[in-house]
């Protein structure tokens, strides 16, 4: 045993295996040769097997020291503050100059204005959410849960634009309600304008949103006897007044009663706006509101009647108009509708115009250009191609010597270009015909008729 544990210790010394094979092997005597047998594992080293075991012990690896930041000084620091107000710095440098700051009044300072200086960079937001928005959540809602009464599309955006006008008073407060807005529109003899408050314009809205309630069956905003001209002016004048002679009557009754008590709240006229409005979409989406292929019954303006389908399309544009004013007078950005309404807004406008233009014909204003041949009966007569940019834009052929023919493109003699949101306030009476950014080409003359027929498409 002894010189087999020598022969062991040999071959863990020299590493050769040649004193296995003196071993004796199976049934062998000793010191006869024998197959070579395989050797037995060696104990590992970390196990802490050490050399009188047969192992060898690993040197222990040195520990790697700690990574350290080096501390700038306050000249490095300095130089960082930029970086540090654009949040551009490592986090190892953003600790070392706060913590400086902490010690150095001069450079937190310079810090302050810094980071200021940096908040003027970014763009302002605005508060009023995305027209589109509420389309998009609606979409999404409506495809996991379809509608059991779907609002029609073509009354989508008189929808939208009573409830993006309901959230926007939502956020007003008391006294925002008697804010002074100026009601601006266009006549033939040029701007005329009507200053009112922000109560007044949503009693405005009220009144003639009633003309399609009424036509619908629903009950008229300004009662059932003594009824007032069905014009929208007159409808409006009329309710200014009864509610100023109910609000004067109130006002008496309390100063009666307590010579203190404060005046009632304008926004009470919000509630009946927004229940007529919801009843007219809860209406024309039960019954569908006859707006088939010919547009539904008729609204009668007074002096004009428009289908139901564009008598709504028509409400849609005059809240978004009232509500941009609603909007400059308590200080509140407001975005333009949704593009697909805005289209269909500016669609009604351009359909509108031949008839707008044959008014002013048979008033006097307009008239065919000198060397003009009229067009024989039936014939298309000249045109003019009315292009709009932008996303709710397109393109249309405005018919210039009658209303009934469609425009055509063979005798189109002028073009003109407007952005869709300026297009819009020209057809509100916001902007004036000689003010509008129009690219214009060909006869001026013509040109100058359908941009003064845009604005006479205005009213209060």
């Amino acid at each position: 045993m002894s010189g087999a544990h020598g022969a062991r210790g040999a071959d863990d010394e020299h590493g050769t295996p040649g004193t296995h094979g003196a071993r004796a092997g199976r049934g062998g005597p000793e010191g006869t040769a024998s197959a070579p047998r395989i050797p037995l594992p060696r104990a590992p080293a970390e196990n802490g097997a050490g050399p009188a075991h047969g192992g060898r012990q690993a040197p222990e690896a040195p520990e790697a020291p700690e990574a350290e930041y080096p501390v700038p000084d306050h000249h490095h620091l300095t130089s960082l503050l930029g970086a540090w107000a654009l949040a551009a710095c490592s986090p190892e440098e953003a600790a070392a100059v706060e913590e400086h700051l902490g010690k150095c009044p001069p450079c937190a300072e310079e810090a302050r204005r810094l980071r200021e200086a940096v908040g003027l960079l970014r763009r302002p937001e605005s508060l009023d959410p995305d027209p589109a928005l509420r389309a998009r959540v609606l979409s999404g809602c409506l495809e996991r849960r379809p509608p059991r009464v779907p609002v029609p599309g073509w009354a989508a955006p008189y929808d939208a634009e009573t409830a993006r006008l309901d959230a926007l008073l939502q956020d007003i407060g008391d006294a925002e309600w008697h804010a002074p807005v100026r009601l601006r529109w266009f006549t033939a003899d040029g701007g005329a304008s009507r200053r009112t408050t922000v109560a007044g314009v949503l009693g405005h809205l009220l009144s003639v949103d009633g003309l399609v309630a009424v036509a619908l069956g629903l009950p008229d905003p300004l009662g059932g006897g003594n009824a007032p001209p069905p014009a929208p002016a007159g409808r409006t004048e009329a309710y200014w007044d009864a509610s100023r002679s109910a609000r004067e009557g109130a006002a008496e009754a309390r100063a009666a009663r307590d010579r203190a008590a404060p005046a009632p709240s304008a926004g009470a006229v919000r509630g009946p706006w927004r229940e007529q409005s919801h009843a007219i979409v809860r209406t024309v989406s039960a019954t569908g509101g006859g707006g088939g292929a010919e547009g539904g019954s008729p609204v009668s303006y007074g002096d004009f009647a428009l289908p139901l389908r564009d008598a709504l399309l028509d409400r849609a544009f005059e809240c978004w108009v009232h509500a941009q004013d609603i909007a400059e007078a308590v200080h509140y950005p407001y975005r333009p509708p949704a593009p697909p309404h805005l289209h269909r807004m500016i669609d009604l406008a351009a359909r509108m115009l031949p008839e707008a233009l044959a008014e002013r014909r048979r008033s006097g204003p307009a008239g065919p250009g000198p060397g003009t041949l009229p067009a024989a009966e039936g014939a298309p007569g000249r045109s003019l191609r009315l292009e709009i940019e932008g996303l709710g834009g397109g393109e249309w052929l405005i018919p210039l010597d009658a209303p009934g023919p469609a425009g055509s493109a063979a005798r189109e003699v002028a073009h003109v270009a407007l952005d869709d949101v300026e297009f819009c306030h020209l057809a509100a009476g916001r902007v004036a015909p000689v003010e509008a950014a129009a690219g214009q080409a060909g006869d001026r003359e013509a040109i100058r008729d359908v941009l003064f027929a845009t604005a006479s498409l205005s009213r209060m």
